[in-house]
């Protein structure tokens, strides 16, 4: 679906992300992780067009800047880090927002309201549909943002830390919600620190030091190779309990 050659972004003089390459397959959800300032969310916002780059990003073998860009808003979501809302919106026009790129018209009908009920769903956000954005806690206002994302229905999605600000119990929920976008052929890169909900849902990883891509490999091999120590500058422990791997660092 989306494929990375020699991807480079530039700070002035230093180097943030260096010559990454990769591929994003439909069907797949892939963990982006590393420690703070590995270039992780650089590499998103790159992958999402919002920033200059080098290299090439090819997505269905046609180049990605070379869509126009309602055509590009369709097949890439991207989800900010800390997303805002500055506008009292009602948290149901907010995830509306996500249909604009399919050239929605308010009030919403069809194909794109049902999309809209369907991402609040997905998302535990319906019975904050009438609620102003504003008023949303740092939680809540982090779903409604994932579920605008999801409203887009894009082939791709880049979410950049959807699961920080969440309680337990909604991390899951996000997690499952973006596993089953995936079962529905499309491809997500997620950024988290959240190791072990990654490798719980996330199929394959790729893990990011100092700006560079240093592996690529599916979830069940990053503890025994050893990447994950590499990337972090720490070693993990694990343990099953209850069929569920448990991750913390030891040191």
């Amino acid at each position: 679906m989306l494929d990375v050659r020699r991807l480079t972004v530039l700070r002035g003089a230093r180097t943030v992300v260096a010559a990454a390459d990769f591929a994003l397959r439909g069907g797949e959800l892939v963990a982006l992780l590393g420690p703070n300032g590995a270039g992780k969310t650089t590499l998103l916002r790159a992958l999402a067009g919002l920033i200059p780059y080098g290299g090439a990003l090819n997505l269905g073998g046609a180049p990605l800047d070379g869509l126009p860009r309602a055509a590009r808003a369709r097949a890439v979501a991207y989800l900010a880090q800390g997303g805002e809302a500055a506008w009292p919106l009602p948290a149901r026009e907010l995830v509306a927002l996500g249909r604009l790129p399919h050239g929605a018209r308010f009030p919403l009908s069809g194909r794109d309201a049902a999309a809209v009920e369907e991402a609040m769903r997905a998302c535990d956000v319906a019975h904050l549909a009438d609620r102003a954005a504003t008023e949303l806690s740092g939680g809540e206002r982090a779903r409604v943002l994932l579920a605008r994302a999801l409203a887009v229905e894009a082939d791709l999605l880049l979410a950049d830390e959807p699961i920080a600000a969440l309680d337990p119990g909604h991390q899951l929920a996000v997690m499952t919600a973006l596993a089953d976008q995936t079962r529905r052929g499309r491809a997500a890169l997620v950024v988290t620190h959240d190791i072990g909900l990654a490798l719980r849902f996330c199929g394959r990883v790729l893990l990011m030091r100092e700006g560079a891509l240093i592996a690529d490999l599916p979830a069940c091999e990053a503890m025994a190779s050893g990447a994950l120590d590499r990337a972090f500058g720490v070693s993990f422990a694990v343990a099953e309990v209850d069929g569920l791997r448990l991750v913390a660092p030891r040191e």
